[in-house]
C-alpha cells in the first residue's frame, strides 16, 4: 500500500511514512530474490544493492540521488527476471516517492 508523500504514519511513530513504505518494498523484493532458484549474471549486484537500500532505510532520510542510482542498478540487474516485476515495481514506486528520477 503506498501512502502520500505528505501523510503521517498512523501507529503515533516520527518515521517518515515514505522510508516505511520503501524498507517494506525492498524487504519483499529481497525475499522474493532469495527464494528465486534460477542464476543469472548479475544476481549479485541486485542484491548488493537492494542491502544497501535496507541499510539506508535503517539510517533515516536516504539521499535521493543515491536511492535512484541503487534503483537502476537493480532494475538493469533483474529487470529481465518476470518473477521479480512486481517487486520491482514495487521498489520504484516506493523510490519514486522521494522525488522524481531525472534520467
Amino acid at each position: 500500500m503506498l501512502r502520500s508523500v505528505g501523510q503521517r504514519p498512523v501507529t503515533g511513530s516520527d518515521e517518515d511514512p515514505r522510508v516505511a513504505e520503501l524498507r517494506t518494498a525492498v524487504s519483499r523484493l529481497r525475499r522474493e530474490l532469495a527464494a528465486l532458484p534460477a542464476e543469472f549474471p548479475d544476481r549479485g549486484i541486485a542484491e548488493d544493492e537492494l542491502a544497501a537500500l535496507a541499510a539506508m532505510t535503517a539510517g533515516g532520510a536516504p539521499e535521493i540521488p543515491r536511492l535512484q542510482r541503487s534503483l537502476l542498478l537493480i532494475a538493469g540487474a533483474i529487470g529481465s527476471v518476470s518473477a521479480l516485476s512486481r517487486g520491482l515495481t514495487d521498489v520504484r514506486n516506493a523510490v519514486d516517492l522521494f522525488g522524481r528520477r531525472q534520467c
